[in-house]
């Protein structure tokens, strides 16, 4: 990993071209916050940072053209950006699913991905992509978890969502509810409750406590309301309490949440996508950003799409990647100085 610098290095990926992800990379990477905490550099094309600054107001703009991260400055009000030689001359319509536009998104991962293997960033920051127009171009993937677990041969990935204090993992994602509920298994939960421990402890966090969800209501009421718990939940949970692990549970699903604010457990493991989904959102939606851990770099990302009805006026809040890239940031600083006790 790259560590020349008492700042983590963080590349800043610029989406699909076609929907907001321009102009909050824009604003992400003019922000005097984030140059505190992180050495950041785009990787993306200036034509649509240039059409981004129009739309948004923002005059004459300062580029640094650079071919690697060692190339740049990191001075604020100066846009360090790395272009990929695809789709050089396409013409990207706002809003719209476009070949092109994914063919670029896609670009800037794999130039992500080639950097961190080769430890020459810290983290990456992603704006969102469009998986329709991801399919029209023939990506094999449905999404950047999937590219980056593919592409980087990772063993796992796991997707948390971070807001505030709490950290929420999930044992499934993108699947329907009835799968989902076929995916709680007991060895299922081991599993994922060992990789979460070794990953927080890969962050500094000594002997991490990690409450479970439960499934159903009132965590099954003995088994009226199901048997999830008795037959695969408890005993997931015991036996990685077994192997060392902190966790406990399953804790009702309507209150584990909120009794989390104060960060009383590290993290929390959510049974299926929207149960974990709902409650950080609604606890903060702009800064509710996703990580990625897993991979031999942090990857971090906003939690909302292209927003193709509102791409190209202007009026798109960089909040969400900001944030996104302040966590990029705090979470690879946090594995550094772990890696250099």
């Amino acid at each position: 990993m790259h560590t020349s610098s008492a700042k983590p290095r963080v590349a800043i990926t610029l989406g699909d071209p076609a929907g907001i992800g321009p102009e909050i990379v824009l604003e992400t990477i003019l922000s005097e916050a984030i140059h505190e905490i992180c050495d950041p550099f785009v990787i993306g094309h200036r034509d649509s940072l240039e059409i981004a600054a129009r739309t948004r107001g923002i005059g004459d703009l300062t580029f640094h053209m650079i071919s690697d991260p060692s190339e740049a400055t990191f001075e604020q009000g100066v846009i360090d950006l790395l272009q990929t030689d695809v789709e050089n001359d396409a013409e990207i319509e706002f809003g719209k699913v476009q070949k092109a536009a994914a063919l670029r998104a896609y670009s800037y991962l794999e130039k992500s991905i080639e950097l961190g293997l080769a430890g020459k960033i810290d983290a990456v920051s992603t704006a969102p992509v469009n998986k329709a127009a991801l399919k029209l171009a023939e990506v094999p993937y449905i999404g950047h978890t999937e590219i980056y677990q593919e592409l980087t041969e990772s063993k796992y990935s796991l997707t948390m969502f971070n807001v505030h204090k709490l950290r929420v993992f999930f044992l499934s994602r993108h699947v329907s509810l009835r799968e989902a509920c076929d995916l709680v298994t007991a060895d299922r939960i081991v599993d994922y409750l060992t990789n979460i421990d070794g990953e927080l402890r890969s962050l500094g966090i000594d002997a991490p406590k990690i409450g479970v969800a439960a499934l159903n209501p009132h965590v099954g009421e003995g088994g009226m309301f199901g048997r999830e718990e008795i037959d695969e939940i408890i005993p997931g949970v015991q036996r990685a309490q077994e192997a060392g692990i902190r966790a406990q549970g399953p804790l009702s699903a309507d209150a584990i949440f909120a009794f989390n604010l104060d960060g009383h457990n590290d993290a929390i493991l959510s049974m299926y996508h929207d149960q974990g989904h709902i409650a950080c959102k609604t606890y903060d939606f702009e800064n509710a950003v996703t990580v990625t851990l897993g991979l031999p770099f942090m990857r971090s990302s906003v939690d909302h799409g292209t927003a193709f009805d509102i791409a190209g006026k202007g009026i798109a809040q960089g909040a969400s990647m900001i944030e996104s890239t302040r966590v990029a940031a705090v979470y690879s600083q946090m594995k550094l100085q772990h890696r250099a006790a």
